[in-house]
């Protein structure tokens, strides 16, 4: 037994990768026990298309409305992860197999290469573990990605913002596109945002969301009409008076 907790978590390596694998143990344990069974990964709240929707918190010029309109390819780090199938398989079950797969290959090198006599700095090899976990996902999700397709999963639900409510964090009129922060659960998300019919949305205005440009690249939002903004209003006509 003591052999058994000695590999576990010596070296370094090992320890780290043994309590990452812990972790998703423990939630997992937590899944089962939550009332309903495992639940595989389908109450995370990631999505692909979702990387594309919280943007910039900086102004930008109409000159570039015109290029919003165009399809851009994926960035970077959305290919990677399309690359390991998440989107096609739930995210938390992406995360587990990971760590299983880099804690076996972690387990297996010490044992192999002798890696408790490098000490502390053992844990320089989970870099090219990683590496090397990371390509075997996309090889190993695979059959996942079958098996759940036929179960009739297509990725996570994505939020819909249409008739979300939010502070503009920016000053829009015209054809001009800002940002706005709505609050989606206990996240803040940041979205691009543009005037619906051409008014001046200020800083700080409670707005509404309306729809969605035809490229996803941005929202059209409208002023929220509460009392309070009627209030205001009423009040302004009247000075002017």
């Amino acid at each position: 037994m003591s052999e058994i907790l000695n590999l576990l978590f010596n070296p370094l390596a090992n320890g780290i990768m043994t309590i990452l694998m812990g972790f998703s143990l423990v939630y997992w344990v937590f899944q089962l026990l939550a009332g309903d069974g495992i639940d595989l990964g389908t109450d995370s709240d990631f999505h692909i298309g979702d990387i594309n929707d919280v943007d910039a918190h900086h102004e930008i010029d109409a000159d570039h409305d015109a290029d919003a309109d165009v399809h851009h390819e994926p960035g970077f780090w959305a290919k990677c992860l399309e690359f390991i199938n998440v989107g096609k398989v739930p995210l938390m079950v992406i995360i587990t197999l990971f760590k299983f797969i880099s804690w076996v290959i972690t387990i297996i090198s010490s044992i192999v290469f002798g890696l408790s006599k490098l000490g502390l700095y053992s844990v320089l090899v989970l870099i090219p573990v990683f590496i090397i976990a990371y390509f075997m996902m996309h090889w190993i999700t695979k059959p996942l990605v079958r098996v759940y397709a036929e179960l009739g999963y297509h990725g996570e639900d994505e939020t819909d913002f249409i008739g979300r409510v939010g502070k503009s964090k920016s000053k829009i009129t015209g054809d001009k596109i800002g940002s706005a922060e709505f609050q989606i659960e206990k996240d803040i998300i940041t979205l691009n945002i543009k005037s619906q019919n051409g008014e001046e949305i200020n800083f700080g205005d409670t707005i509404i969301i309306t729809d969605e440009s035809p490229s996803n690249h941005y929202y059209f939002v409208i002023k929220h009409i509460t009392l309070n903004n009627i209030c205001l209003l009423y009040t302004s006509d009247a000075a002017d008076e």
